[in-house]
């Protein structure tokens, strides 16, 4: 009877403990996971963290279909931080970065085959000049399609580097004037390259009239509710399957990563 009554007294106290520590700690820490692409060319994914094989990206969108994810734009995701609207739980939004020529090529038919809305960023001045990224024809394709689009700025530079104010506005809002000219719709998001930015290159992109940006894990707002012009981001790659998968997707991913510097 005695041990009983131990017993029940150790798993009271491992409960409390437990729900102190999801009240206390987890719960305000969630955020709604943004998951970040690059590639997809199965040839490029040799030993590059940034990749994912088009075949796996088959796989994850697979899964968030069937453990029925709810996959929201980044825009439906920003409105709910800004008016402090519940966001129903499983939510996620997938994010692409870069716009290299595989995210038409790969993602977008698997993106269009599961129903799923998706942001890509894309480095203006590349488009129609390298043929490792898309051509405007084949963003406008997708952007009539249910794939919005966003600024990565023009040449994908250090932003932090960046020192003349001039150079600073055009690669943020004239990199935003001209998807808006390729895709005759407003462009309201923005990327950081590299994840790197400054409290200057932020006040650039509110003058030039964008509701938010996203970063990886650099500034300090890890749950994403006090910085609509910091949102931190999850890098997905080649190995996410199954638990690690579970992991970035269950919207405490942040609460065990470091904020990095931003510069």
């Amino acid at each position: 009877m005695k041990l009983l009554e131990e017993f029940w007294v150790v798993f009271i106290f491992i409960v409390a403990v437990f729900e102190a520590f999801y009240f206390f700690f987890l719960s305000p820490r969630h955020a709604v996971p943004i998951l970040t692409y690059h590639d997809f060319s199965d040839s490029a994914r040799q030993g590059d963290l940034l990749g994912v094989s088009s075949g796996r990206f088959e796989e994850q969108m697979a899964y968030l279909k069937k453990y029925a994810y709810n996959v929201i734009s980044l825009d439906e995701l920003v409105d709910s931080i800004k008016m402090e609207k519940k966001i129903p739980a499983k939510s996620v939004v997938i994010t692409i970065d870069d716009g290299y020529q595989s995210n038409y090529e790969y993602a977008y038919p698997v993106l269009k085959k599961y129903g799923f809305p998706a942001m890509i960023f894309v480095a203006t001045n590349r488009m129609d000049t390298d043929k490792k990224y898309m051509t405007w024809e084949e963003i406008k394709e997708m952007s009539r399609n249910g794939i919005s689009f966003g600024s990565h700025t023009k040449e994908h530079p250090f932003l932090s580097a960046v020192t003349d104010k001039d150079v600073l506005w055009d690669e943020i809002a004239g990199s935003k004037v001209m998807l808006e000219e390729h895709l005759g719709v407003p462009v309201m998001y923005f990327c950081y390259p590299n994840g790197v930015f400054t409290e200057e290159a932020k006040e650039v992109l509110r003058k030039a009239g964008y509701k938010a940006a996203v970063t990886t894990n650099q500034g300090k707002d890890l749950s994403n509710k006090r910085d609509l012009y910091e949102l931190h981001r999850v890098s997905m790659r080649n190995g996410d399957l199954s638990w690690s998968l579970w992991a970035k997707l269950s919207g405490y991913y942040n609460a065990f990563r470091k904020a990095r510097n931003r510069k």
